[in-house]
């Protein structure tokens, strides 16, 4: 049996016929489409409608037809099953994945696991203890989903003293 995966929460509606504003939680918005099988609080959805309206996601699902039954889905999260997981490219990664990998660098010293994966404009950055590594090629070497492992070259200013 699959997981579940968050990849959205209804944070508002919109009109009077059951439209919701949604939060996407993913990178893959192709997952909030119309056509996608969703869970909503234990149960399948199916997203009848998707667009958006002043840079705000806005989806109609099926069963939900009035402003009411919007209000009472307020703040719940939609869910996409573990298998339903686009295909990466060779060095793309879901963050989920990152989190708890053990960090080593290029010397071989164990510097932890990765804490969080800060989302940040430029490029996302890996927790490791009190350590923030860019990942960008020029800091992560390599990344090995099966042993577990990301390995590292820091450079001099990213450990504390």
């Amino acid at each position: 049996m699959s997981s579940n995966v968050r990849i959205g929460r209804i944070v508002g509606t919109h009109g009077l016929k059951g439209e919701m504003k949604v939060l996407a939680l993913t990178d893959f918005p192709e997952r909030l489409a119309v056509g996608c099988r969703l869970r909503l609080k234990g149960e399948w959805v199916i997203i009848e409608g998707a667009r958006t309206h002043q840079n705000r996601l806005l989806l109609k699902l099926n069963g939900v037809s009035h402003i009411d039954d919007a209000q009472a889905i307020m703040w719940e999260y939609l869910e996409a099953t573990e298998d339903q997981r686009p295909e990466l490219e060779e060095d793309e990664y879901v963050t989920a994945d990152l989190v708890g990998l053990k960090v080593v660098t290029t010397d071989g010293e164990a510097l932890g696991a990765v804490r969080d994966v800060l989302l940040m404009p430029a490029h996302d950055v890996l927790v490791v203890g009190e350590i923030m590594i860019p990942a960008v090629k020029q800091f992560v070497k390599s990344i090995d989903l099966k042993t577990g492992v990301i390995t590292v070259e820091l450079i001099e200013g990213m450990r504390e003293p």
